[in-house]
This record gives C-alpha cells, sequence and structure tokens, in this order.
C-alpha cells in the first residue's frame, strides 16, 4: 500500500474479532492516527496523545477561524467538538487499537482508491490517517432531508488516506453499475460514494404500509457508485432491546405468554 502522491499520512493496520471488532493501527515514527473521543482500547508506549479542534485536516486552513470552521461542522453531525491525535513519537513502529463502540463490523477504506470522497450517516466514522477530513454532507433534496432516515446532514469523509467505519450487524459492499436501483431500507444505509444518486421512494399500496412493517419510504440508489449496508441498524437494536424489556413485549412465540415467562425466570 504505497503511493507517492498521498498527502495523508500513510498507516498500516488489522482488524480483530468477528462481531465486536477493534482495529490496530502501526504507526511509523511520526505517523498520526484521528480518532473519535473514548474510541481508543489500547496503545503501546511512545505514542502521544492530543486533544485537537475538529478533525486535524487542513482542508479549512490553519488560522484560529479555520479551526472553528472544522470544529463546528462536526456539532453539526451530533459529534464532539473534539478529536484526539495519536502520534507515534519514538523511533520504531509503535501501535494503537480502537474499538467498535457496539455489535458490528469495521468498514476499512482507501479514500484513494475510492475517488477521495464517501457520504456516511453520522455516527459512523470511527478513526483514519491524520489528514483526512471529517466534514459535514447536506441533502439537496426536502424529501431526502425529511424521510431519509438521518435527516438533511451527514458525514463526508475526504482525503487519500485510510478511514475507518463502523455499522451494525453484516456490512455488504455493492457496486453499482451506470443506471443500476438498488432500493433499500433507509436505516440500512450506512454509506456511498458522491456520484451515486440518492433519493427517497415512496411505498406503494397502503396495505404494504399498514402490513409490511416497512415503514412508508426507502432509500433509492442509482449508480454508478459504490454503496455499504448494513443488516443492524444500532436504532433497530434499540428498539428490540426497549420492546424486550417492557412488560408489554411480544412472547417470542410462546404459547405459555406470561406464564412462560414466570417458568423461565424472566418475571
Amino acid at each position: 500500500m504505497s503511493y507517492s502522491q498521498r498527502s495523508n499520512h500513510e498507516i498500516d493496520y488489522k482488524i480483530y474479532g468477528e462481531e465486536l471488532q477493534f482495529v490496530e493501527i502501526e504507526l511509523d515514527p511520526s505517523e498520526t492516527a484521528i480518532a473519535e473521543s473514548g474510541a481508543m482500547m489500547m496503545m503501546e508506549d511512545g505514542i502521544t496523545m492530543q486533544t485537537i479542534f475538529g478533525d486535524g485536516s487542513q482542508s479549512h486552513g490553519t488560522g484560529l477561524f479555520g479551526k472553528l470552521m472544522s470544529a463546528g461542522k462536526r456539532v453539526l453531525t451530533g459529534e464532539s467538538l473534539f478529536m484526539t491525535a495519536f502520534t507515534n513519537s519514538g523511533q520504531g513502529k509503535r501501535k494503537v487499537s480502537f474499538a467498535a463502540p457496539y455489535t458490528g463490523k469495521i468498514i476499512p477504506m482507501d479514500l484513494m482508491q475510492i475517488g477521495g470522497t464517501v457520504i456516511a450517516q453520522k455516527d459512523a466514522f470511527l478513526c483514519a490517517a491524520k489528514g483526512v477530513s471529517v466534514g459535514i454532507h447536506f441533502q439537496r433534496r426536502l424529501g431526502t432531508g425529511i424521510f431519509g432516515g438521518e435527516g438533511f446532514i451527514m458525514e463526508k469523509i475526504e482525503g487519500d488516506g485510510m478511514a475507518f467505519l463502523h455499522a451494525g450487524g453484516y456490512i455488504i459492499e455493492k457496486v453499482l453499475v451506470p443506471g443500476e436501483v438498488l432500493k433499500v431500507d433507509t436505516g440500512c444505509l450506512v454509506a456511498y460514494t458522491p456520484t451515486v444518486d440518492f433519493d427517497i421512494e415512496f411505498v406503494r399500496g397502503i396495505r404494504n404500509f399498514v402490513f409490511g412493517g416497512e415503514g412508508l419510504f426507502f432509500a433509492r440508489l442509482r449508480g454508478p457508485g459504490r454503496v455499504w449496508i448494513q443488516s443492524l441498524p444500532i436504532s433497530r437494536l434499540a428498539g428490540k432491546m426497549v420492546e424486550y424489556g417492557t412488560w408489554k413485549r411480544k412472547e417470542e412465540g410462546s404459547i405459555l405468554g406470561g406464564l412462560g415467562n414466570l417458568l423461565d425466570g424472566r418475571e
């Protein structure tokens, strides 16, 4: 993985685990990785931490106003004003690891190989090489912003280095050819490249909405471009946990109903 034209720091990595993963990043001397606050799992001696405004990239300049703009755009996506930079201050290679926040998969993306930009759901970013910019993307279509599941504002991740996203369940990447259309549950869309046309389509037929359990809208993606889809959005997982934890929950097919809960110790 060596490209002389890269402007971002070049990092090596290895992903461990199946459902609860973490990514181990190997840094050469003076190389830096950036991550969301609280994402760090462990690091070797010789790596120094520094809290920074925004993402530490040069996309908005190095002055005070540029730094405030870089940090402020993260607030619009629901993230913290600050990120943490991890720099290898030693002489040899050092490793730092970042853990996934919930069950799912870590998605490694070489931004140079996918066109330099990816649009992602607001909480998908985990960590990246220094120089990668984590900004905002406004949905231009009114319907997409209101009914698209992620609102008007998503994350725009730009650069030519490695970036790591995280999403729930199993992750599948699909490459759409020009004109190819893919329809996806709005909550299952993780990320896509800017060449993909993203719109919202109304579910036809009132019975589909009332009895189908899929809602009124789904995402309509038209190629060319790349799309990443998750099988288990965190919102769906949280909803099931709340449903299971309430006394009016479904009985999971038990023919004994509430008596079954008493017998198996859940009441």
